[in-house]
């Protein structure tokens, strides 16, 4: 049944980019860089990154769409941070007052693989697979706008 909540509910990326892996940790980790790319689509903007990059260190990102006139805000903190290899984080939408905010679990894993990075991405404990559909659209999105937004035609970051 759609909508029904299962622990199951897991999104798993990859996705190769060319530059080093140090390089794309940092893109992910560093607020001014993350203000640049980290959006779920071309007509999605960047807003807010704040970043405490330390284990329990909190974390909150937000991204507008101007057409729809919404900004989409979430939060967490760090579970695990080891760089360049490894970040591990909760993930927390903020939503209005009354509503149940469900948090969930985000691994990225920054894999050497020649002369770029493999990031492995894995989003688990979902709510529901309505909710691992569309954070599986999301994180492809975010994924586009690191590649638009960051990388330089030549693939190193600019």
């Amino acid at each position: 049944m759609t909508g029904t909540r299962t622990e199951a509910a897991s999104v798993r990326l990859q996705r190769t980019f060319r530059a080093p892996p140090a390089a794309v940790f940092d893109a992910w980790t560093n607020p001014e860089v993350l203000r640049r790319w980290w959006a779920a689509g071309p007509r999605m903007r960047p807003a807010v990154a704040e970043v405490d990059l330390r284990v329990g260190g909190h974390y909150r990102l937000s991204m507008e769409d101007p057409q729809a006139g919404r900004t989409h805000t979430v939060g967490g903190r760090y579970i695990e941070v080891r760089r360049p290899e490894r970040l591990v984080y909760t993930w927390a939408w903020e939503v209005a007052d009354g509503e149940d905010a469900h948090a969930s679990t985000v691994t990225v894993d920054f894999l050497a693989d020649g002369g770029g990075t493999t990031v492995m991405l894995e989003h688990s404990g979902l709510a529901t697979p309505d909710a691992r559909e569309a954070h599986r659209a999301g994180w492809e999105g975010c994924l586009e706008s690191f590649q638009a937004r960051v990388l330089a035609p030549e693939g190193r970051p600019a």
